[in-house]
């Protein structure tokens, strides 16, 4: 049984969670900056990474004290070392670091996007991988969706820490895309909740945005195009003197991508001759994305997973479950571990 404190700092929320064995959560504290950021349309790094600093080690005391925990109980520290912005994933790092040096702790370096896949392993909760086999919980090999504001990518997971990219954006991450539209017909930051919100007054079919396709690369995404096609809408309206309804061109707009992000997944798992195909990353907590991935999925014979919605966004319960997977597998690392804000998955 393995204990393992997880800490995620790689852009606005700074979180910190102990979970037990890579799967049961024992605690998971978040502060989220969204209100702060707010007033600027989106995450200004320098901000974030003063907040980080002013809040971290408050959110590692309460996570503790929910877990009912001393660090003599800890087993390892993992941290998220990229990808991210470069300031505030240093908070994190740092951290990290001086409590394990003081501590005598072992250290775990995590990335990111793996995180978010492993954000899967935790709605089972199972005491470890073995039983959730036994029980019939999601695990490798299996193929998943990582959509989120920095981050488009189909992942084939053949196990707890061997992932290859099988399909990725070309320019705009889906999250990107959501904000960049959001904020297009006024609705704000952060712009994926609010167009999901808004789109459920509207008419999918309303406006026929494109669904891009990229060359040869049949999984691939590339979304600049349908937010240009978004932007010429609402200017070719406002030339013209038009009204434009707002819901519906949510709608038609998320619609637009959800196509795309659901069938491109869903055709490399048959491909790949997976079974599952799973979800992650901030915009897996779309309503309209969760139930098409589910549908579509299992229209083909496939099962389909995706995290509870706290395990979507941005925290610490998903670092400390791919840093279990990390230190079962005999890695650590040194004090000499730094930020790399463009790690790519699979790197060590």
């Amino acid at each position: 049984m393995s204990n393992i404190l997880g800490i995620e700092t790689s852009c606005d929320e700074t979180a910190v969670a102990v979970v037990r064995d890579g799967r049961e959560v024992i605690s998971n504290v978040i502060y989220t900056q969204i209100p702060t950021h707010t007033l600027y349309g989106g995450v200004v790094p320098e901000i974030a990474s003063r907040e980080h600093v002013l809040k971290i080690n408050q959110v590692i005391k309460k996570a503790l004290e929910e877990a009912k925990m001393d660090w003599d109980e800890i087993d390892a520290i993992a941290v998220t070392y990229g990808p991210g912005l470069v300031g505030p994933l240093l908070i994190g790092v740092s951290t990290a670091k001086a409590l394990a040096y003081a501590k005598n702790i072992p250290l775990v370096g995590v990335n990111h996007i793996e995180g978010h896949i492993c954000a899967n392993y935790l709605e089972d909760k199972k005491e470890s991988s073995e039983q959730a086999s036994q029980d019939g919980g999601i695990e490798p090999p299996y193929m998943c969706l990582v959509a989120s504001g920095g981050h488009s990518h189909i992942v084939r997971v053949d196990d707890y820490t061997k992932y290859t990219i099988i399909g990725r954006t070309h320019d705009d991450a889906a999250g990107e895309a959501f904000d960049k539209v959001a904020r297009a017909i006024g609705l704000g930051y952060p712009g994926g909740p609010k167009v999901d919100k808004l789109a459920r007054e509207g008419d999918p079919n309303a406006i026929a945005f494109p669904r891009a396709s990229v060359g040869d690369s049949k999984y691939d995404f590339s979304f600049s195009g349908i937010k240009s096609a978004v932007l010429n809408y609402l200017n070719g309206a406002a030339m013209k003197g038009e009204e434009v309804n707002k819901a519906d061109v949510a709608a038609s707009f998320q619609q637009a991508i959800i196509d795309v992000l659901a069938d491109h997944t869903i055709q490399a798992a048959l491909d790949h001759g997976m079974k599952t195909v799973a979800l992650a990353g901030g915009v897996a907590a779309n309503s309209l994305l969760r139930t098409t991935m589910k549908e579509r999925a299992e229209a083909k014979g496939l099962k389909f997973h995706c995290p509870e919605l706290i395990y979507c966004t941005d925290n610490g319960a998903m670092i400390a479950a791919a840093g279990y997977h990390e230190f079962v597998a005999g890695r650590r690392a040194d004090l000499y571990l730094n930020a790399i804000p463009n790690l790519k998955i699979g790197e060590r």
